[in-house]
């Protein structure tokens, strides 16, 4: 644990308890008195307010349209049903940047809806509501459907033998069991719609604002540095409590259920209820998923000559737009360097925190276990500006370093590497271990040859899902990157900051290459992916 330990004290406790300090602490001491006089502005009340209700009507649209998906990819089988499975995961591995600039596209001015009726839900909920969906279809299909496939459908169809309606045998057997996995999906939503930046950032405009986007508000546009730690400490509680009770879930999934081999579970479609069930959840996909992807692509095609590559060869000039010191093309490249960097330093923690977590620890090492997800649900930006002003002098004098990018994106590929590994390294039977042991093996041997060959995969998957999610960090990136050396998501966000046809253009242009680097990685991962841990995400 050591190692994991000292990577969150430097680069994660350290800037957050510094900005903290800085805003709650002065010459005289403490001043918890303005934690009161912070919640008790109407402004700030109101953001708390809207944080939390949009999170919770987020994660209720959620579920009522992805679980009749989980059901379907989990019980029935069907052309394609491996391809389509990996196209409703790249939402949630693409940037919230890029989510955003989607739906901009479809229902923002000049997109889509603009176009075709009239209609504009840019700067409305209904705009953040529907990309939070679109963001976390994936989550529930994968949770809740990963553990659906498991279970033995002989136990309802035994139910349904005994006089009870198909109905009542899934009410009374199928939901009892899967209840656990659905409260650990939604909450998981709730988490990542809870902590809401890029999308809100972009969609909702000066009339909403999340917790998150008010603590980037209140730090780098008004430098309200006592309001935007209140507000921290007030995330840092929140999440702290959404990730107990997750755990609780979790811990009740993993103990109370016999799971089964889910390659005899799924079948073909009978009957035209099954089929029109299948159609809907097809026809959602459609218009939840793939067209906000497809418009995506369409406005980085329309450019001003007629369809075209133009936007994208404007991306090679950096006077194009005066928007960047360097041509914003070059952002593919400082992207892909700082995911690879940070991909590495994911995999050397994450791996050594899985390890460990293997281990029997008691209250400690759950404690640690809930330490590690911590960077899913405390303020990016709170991380982002804490660097700034903490690796600022010696020893650890950073600012000008370009590792730094790379730790701020770290920090949230270690917990996606815990989370592949851990299973796969339980699952080791130790005994493997012992019999390399009594054979004269050293214990780095008998690592490199008991426990390699069987987590190399997971180890690869773990690689991936941390390589998409460093490629498109954006909330502590866009304090930290330097302005010669743009990240794809900042400079998205940057070229939607300003007006201009060519500046939209190239936003678009710049979101769909990010959009495929993602997907082209969530494919693979389908490829490397084993069918054991294929529920566990």
């Amino acid at each position: 644990m050591a190692v994991p330990l000292a990577f969150f004290a430097v680069f994660f406790a350290w800037p957050v308890a510094s900005i903290v300090g800085r805003g709650l602490k002065t010459g005289s001491g403490w001043q918890f008195g303005r934690i009161g006089e912070v919640l008790a502005r109407p402004d700030i009340a109101g953001v708390l307010w809207f944080t939390t209700w949009q999170a919770l009507a987020s994660t209720a649209l959620t579920l009522l349209l992805a679980l009749p998906g989980a059901y379907v990819f989990a019980r029935f089988e069907f052309p394609g049903k491996q391809l389509l499975r990996a196209v409703v995961t790249v939402p949630f591995v693409l940037p919230a940047v890029v989510v955003g600039t989607a739906f901009l596209a479809l229902v923002g001015r000049g997109g889509l809806t603009d176009e075709l009726w009239g209609v504009r839900l840019d700067t409305t909920v209904w705009a953040i509501l529907l990309a939070h969906v679109f963001f976390n279809y994936a989550v529930v299909v994968r949770t809740v459907g990963g553990l659906w496939a498991q279970l033995d459908p002989r136990q309802e169809e035994a139910a349904r033998v005994l006089g009870a309606g198909r109905f009542g045998a899934w009410r009374q057997v199928t939901l009892p069991a899967l209840a656990p996995a659905v409260a650990a999906a939604a909450l998981m939503v709730f988490l990542f719609t809870f902590s809401s930046f890029g999308v809100v950032q972009i969609l909702g405009g000066p009339s909403y604002a999340t917790l998150e986007v008010e603590v980037y508000r209140q730090t780098a546009q008004l430098l309200d540095l006592p309001t935007a730690a209140v507000l921290t400490l007030v995330q840092f509680a929140a999440i702290g409590a959404i990730l107990g009770v997750h755990a609780w879930t979790v811990r009740r999934r993993e103990t109370a259920l016999r799971l089964v081999d889910p390659a005899g579970t799924a079948r073909r479609p009978r009957g035209a209820g099954q089929w029109a069930l299948l159609g809907g959840v097809l026809l959602s996909v459609l218009l939840l998923v793939v067209l906000p992807l497809g418009v995506l692509v369409e406005r980085s095609l329309d450019a001003p000559g007629g369809y075209g590559l133009g936007f994208y060869r404007a991306l090679q000039d950096a006077g194009a737009t005066g928007t960047f010191l360097v041509p914003p093309l070059e952002a593919i490249g400082n992207s892909l360097e700082f995911a690879l960097a940070a991909t590495a330093i994911a995999l050397a923690v994450g791996g050594l925190a899985a390890a460990a977590l293997t281990r029997r620890g008691g209250r400690f090492t759950r404690g640690f276990d809930a330490l590690l997800m911590l960077p899913l649900g405390v303020s990016a930006v709170t991380v982002g500006f804490g660097f700034l002003i903490t690796l600022d002098e010696p020893p650890l004098d950073l600012r000008d370093s370009w590792i730094l990018v790379p730790l701020a994106q770290a920090l949230v590929g270690v917990p996606f590497v815990v989370r592949t590994m851990l299973p796969v390294l339980r699952a080791v039977d130790g005994r493997l271990r012992e019999a390399a042991a009594v054979l004269g093996a050293s214990p780095w041997r008998a690592w490199r040859e008991v426990d390699l060959p069987l987590v190399r995969r997971a180890l690869l998957v773990a690689a991936g899902f941390a390589f998409a999610v460093s490629l498109g960090e954006f909330g502590a990136t866009v304090f930290i990157a330097r302005p010669d050396e743009p990240t794809l998501p900042v400079a998205v966000a940057r070229l939607l900051g300003r007006a201009g046809e060519l500046n939209y253009g190239q936003a678009m242009a710049l979101s769909t290459i990010l959009m495929l680097v993602c997907a082209v990685s969530l494919l693979l991962l389908e490829r490397l992916r084993p069918d054991k841990t294929a529920g566990e995400f």
